[in-house]
């Protein structure tokens, strides 16, 4: 009845039950996700799945927020922007359910918003809904699964399925039927990690797709598995022998996982943060520089070791999945930006030196931590210099998890950096102040369609 419970759940969510903390806490969630977003739909992968889902055409109900406000249907509008969001590895992360969970279900929130002039509290509403459902379903299959699948693609649908079922009205029994359509659809391997393929943008804009259709489909009667989660040939036991079920309805309706998000200062893979973290805190703390070490030791947990643990990337999307890319340019150059990802630059000699001197090492006590609080992307970072001497520092929450979170204003510095050379100072301070007071605009689509018009 798992599949049941949190369709029950999805439908109920109201704006009026939700406490402040809550409210701002996903205001401050989509403004992350939004800078994302704008910036991300310049991208070559982005580009080249707008350029192909546009090239039909389609009604125009919602905006691709790409700068040139290209307007389309509402499952094209979703389609292009999660893609979008997806394209910089600068998007949240829940890291429990090790999803970023933004980018599947914002786009359908946002789209449907528009395209049927919801208020800025439906869209609250929504988003809450779309990440308790999404993240819960997550929980019920990592770490295991995630070897090979990778869960924002997986998972994620049933956070894009809740958030547009509830959008639409859906009540519980067709908020099931539209949850049991999305699973069938959940799709999303790591094997493009080998080449350094585009396909992860591809994951979340087809899981944000598929969960808005299945929406879509149940609110004119389409059926699919109620019991989609649970059942013998369901996602779960698709995903792994022994799913963790009990994750799907621990503590339903005590609290809201959007609470648990985190935010990324580094637009690279969350399971570097830690590593990038510690080693700019210790090179700040004791003014190292490159030329004085002699070896970087970096000890992680199974996940890093198995996902990002590539000591000779040689493109950008690598280079986002290489833990010791990402500690090599935070030592040498004092930053990890996005211009740092760029393929003019990541071959930079001084980095690639640096490099061959870092080894990555799974450490049984620091995977032991992240096994007991799947909250904890811990790592240890030893750093030992040509004298011999050693410094080191563990590091359990880097800058954006909830225990050491980015504060708003540090998300409206975020935001800026990404939006405006696409809108813009004017346009993105106005898209910016939308967010802040989004619980307060009763028709979104026309306070949108005021700013970018």
């Amino acid at each position: 009845m798992e599949t049941k419970k949190l369709a029950e759940f999805a439908s109920s969510v109201r704006f009026e039950d939700l406490d402040a903390k809550t409210v701002q806490k996903t205001k401050q969630t989509i403004l992350d996700w939004l800078g994302v977003c704008i910036y991300g739909l310049k991208e070559e992968p982005a580009r080249i799945l707008e350029d192909v889902l546009l090239s039909s055409g389609g009604k125009e109900e919602a905006t691709v927020l790409d700068g040139d406000n290209h307007r389309t249907n509402v499952l094209n509008a979703t389609f292009c922007n999660a893609a979008g969001s997806h394209t910089l590895d600068f998007d949240d992360v829940h890291c429990p359910s090790i999803m970023h969970l933004s980018t599947v279900v914002m786009p359908p929130v946002f789209a449907l918003a528009e395209a049927k002039h919801l208020s800025g509290r439906e869209m609250i509403a929504a988003i809450v809904a779309g990440f308790e459902v999404g993240s819960r379903v997550g929980e019920s299959v990592v770490p295991e699964s995630y070897f090979f699948w990778h869960t924002t693609a997986t998972a994620g649908v049933f956070g894009s399925g809740a958030a547009a079922s509830r959008l639409l009205k859906l009540d519980a029994g067709q908020t099931a039927q539209a949850l049991g359509s999305a699973g069938t659809q959940a799709a999303g391997l790591w094997e493009f990690l080998e080449e350094g393929a585009m396909s992860k943008p591809l994951h979340a804009g087809k899981a944000a797709y598929a969960g808005v259709l299945a929406a879509m489909l149940a609110q004119k009667g389409f059926t699919g598995a109620t019991t989609i989660l649970e059942g013998e040939k369901g996602f779960c036991h698709a995903m792994l022998p022994n799913p963790h079920m009990e994750k799907l309805t621990e503590n339903l309706g005590k609290g809201y996982k959007i609470n648990e998000d985190s935010y990324k200062p580094y637009p690279c893979c969350k399971h570097a943060h830690s590593s990038v973290y510690a080693v700019q805190q210790l090179a700040k703390k004791y003014g190292l520089t490159p030329d004085k070490v002699a070896k970087i030791e970096l000890h992680v947990n199974n996940v890093c070791n198995t996902l990002i643990n590539d000591p000779v990337a040689e493109n950008p999307v690598g280079c986002k999945f290489s833990v010791q890319y990402c500690v090599s340019t935070m030592f040498c150059l004092g930053q990890l930006t996005i211009n740092e990802f760029l393929p003019e630059n990541i071959h930079d000699q001084k980095v690639r030196d640096l490099m061959k001197r870092i080894d990555v090492i799974m450490d049984k006590e620091i995977d032991e931590i992240h096994v007991n609080d799947p909250t904890k992307y811990a790592a240890k970072v030893v750093i030992v210099d040509k004298e011999g001497k050693t410094y080191s520092l563990q590091v359990d929450y880097p800058k954006g998890d909830p225990p050491n979170p980015m504060t708003w204003d540090e998300s409206v510095d975020k935001y800026n950096t990404l939006a405006v050379p696409v809108y813009g100072k004017e346009k993105a301070g106005q898209l910016c102040d939308l967010i802040k007071r989004l619980d307060t605009v009763t028709d979104f689509a026309n306070e949108l369609s005021r700013i970018l018009r």
